[in-house]
């Protein structure tokens, strides 16, 4: 280099001047006489460096230094907790940094996104009309091909008031027998649940318990007496409303259920066959049956033939009964309906069935 100087310049700042260093920053140094080395880089080294010799000639060699920086995540909030109110909008912002700039995916964990995507770019994602199904882990992630991607969670909570449904709003029992009311209760904040029998309120007994299992409420009676028969409800508070869902507890029989084949084997008669539940002895059993005349635009039911069957004597819960319709036009549609009575009285009538 003879009798010049050589500069490093970064900008209008003096790095050194021929051997001598003349930034106080100690990450950099002059290595084999001239050359600059820069340690522990960080993103604010990026930017023109200027090797400069003092001899009135512009003969400058410039040099770019652009820093790669992984990608980093700042949440908003930055706990990464969420809540919105039922019905309303909620965004959730992810704003990521590195060099080059990051590219940001949402993904939900152990869920598909509302949108039934199983990923979606951007750096918000608005959810709109919320409920609980959309509360959850959301996941956001930031890549730019330096280093790992980087994940980070943020927990939407939807706060909503209570949800009831009932497992079963009519349950059979008999004295002397267990009996089991459940009601399946969501809500957010998480609901304080309360039994009722008619309007009394009730507490835990020697005979009635009270268990709970994540969202699963049930009523537990050991050794049903004729006064616990009657109606239930579960009622659930929180701070942002009620609920309330009826059930029955009863020892009638339980409404039958028609098991029979769709069609006859036979082109005059039919054999209906049925279920009935009940813990004490059936007393009766009524079939009624019906045929209907039909056209292409309407209905026109015959008289109900009804028929008084003998009780079942068998002393099982579960009572498999059929019985035999002679006579029938061949070709037609008939209607039947069944109930049954034990000393509680008579079932709820059972669904139409068609054969």
């Amino acid at each position: 280099v003879g009798s010049y100087v050589l500069l490093w310049r970064r900008g209008s700042s003096v790095l050194t001047a021929a051997t001598l260093m003349v930034t106080r920053d100690s990450r950099f140094r002059l290595v084999d006489g001239y050359n600059l080395e820069i340690n522990n880089v960080m993103p604010q080294d990026a930017g023109d460096y200027v090797c400069q010799i003092s001899d009135g000639d512009n003969r400058d060699q410039i040099h770019t230094v652009e820093i790669l920086v992984p990608p980093s995540i700042r949440m908003s909030p930055s706990n990464g907790q969420l809540k919105a109110r039922k019905g309303g909008s909620i965004t959730l912002e992810c704003k990521a940094s590195g060099n080059p700039v990051p590219s940001i995916h949402w993904t939900r964990k152990d869920n598909i996104l509302p949108t039934g995507e199983k990923a979606m770019e951007g750096f918000s994602i608005t959810l709109n009309k919320v409920d609980r199904h959309q509360a959850g882990v959301y996941q956001c992630t930031a890549s730019n091909g330096v280093g790992d991607p980087v994940t980070v969670d943020m927990q939407l909570d939807v706060l909503y008031p209570p949800e009831i449904e009932v497992e079963r709003s009519w349950v059979h029992t008999g004295e002397g027998y267990e009996a089991q009311l459940v009601c399946i209760v969501h809500g957010e904040p998480a609901p304080e649940l309360m039994w009722y029998q008619d309007t009394i309120l009730l507490d835990p007994t020697d005979r009635r318990k009270m268990e709970s299992r994540g969202n699963k409420h049930t009523l537990n009676i050991r050794n049903v007496q004729g006064s616990d028969f009657g109606n239930y409800s579960c009622v659930a508070d929180n701070s942002l409303g009620r609920a309330k869902k009826y059930m029955e507890l009863s020892g009638r029989p339980s409404p039958a259920e028609f098991r029979s084949a769709p069609f006859s084997r036979s082109l005059d008669s039919y054999n209906l066959t049925w279920v009935v539940e009940s813990y004490p002895l059936l007393e009766e059993v009524r079939l009624l049956y019906r045929k209907l005349m039909m056209n292409e635009t309407y209905q026109h039911p015959g008289k109900w033939h009804d028929v008084i069957l003998p009780a079942p004597h068998d002393e099982t819960f579960t009572h498999v009964m059929s019985y035999n319709i002679k006579g029938l036009d061949h070709g037609s549609v008939f209607e039947a309906i069944v109930q049954a009575k034990n000393k509680y009285g008579w079932n709820e009538v059972s669904d139409l069935y068609q054969f």
